[in-house]
This record gives structure tokens, sequence and C-alpha cells, in this order.
């Protein structure tokens, strides 16, 4: 047990105890959408997923962009998507 805490300690002054962070995201330009009846995520991202790109990537991004814990969509429920160019 002794000899863990020397190689913790050991380990703290040689990595001298920085903390390492992630840069942060670049800010995203964003509208709104108004979700029709029957819309899904699927539905709205693959409006925004250019040619050749996956649809799946752009699912994750609308979930993350909504900090949302599900997928799930209400009709005229309000949701950020990227700005249009």
């Amino acid at each position: 047990m002794r000899t863990v805490a020397v190689l913790l300690a050991a380990g703290a002054v040689f990595t001298g105890g920085r903390a390492v962070a992630d840069a942060p995201a670049s800010p995203v330009a964003v509208d709104t959408y108004t979700v029709g009846s029957g819309e899904t995520l699927w539905s709205i991202a693959s409006g925004f997923t250019a040619p050749g790109e996956d649809v799946r990537e752009t699912v994750d991004d609308l979930v993350t962009l909504n900090n949302r814990a599900s997928s799930g969509l209400v009709a005229g429920e309000q949701i950020l998507v990227p700005a249009g160019d």
C-alpha cells in the first residue's frame, strides 16, 4: 500500500499536477426550426447533411446542439439547427 502511495506521489511530481482540457468548441451559427407533424430528427438532419456525408453524424450533432437526452420530437417543438449559408 505504501508503494502505491509513493508511486502516485512521484507521478504527480513528474506531471506537475497540470490539468489538461480540450480547446473550447468553435461557435456554431444556428437557426430555430419548428418541427412539423411526423418529422423525426433523421428527416430533419437529412436536409442539413451534405451529399456524401453521414446523416447519423448530423443527427448526433442535432442531439448535442439541442442538449437532448433522446431523439424524440413533438410537432410544434422548436429546435436549433445549423444556420443556412
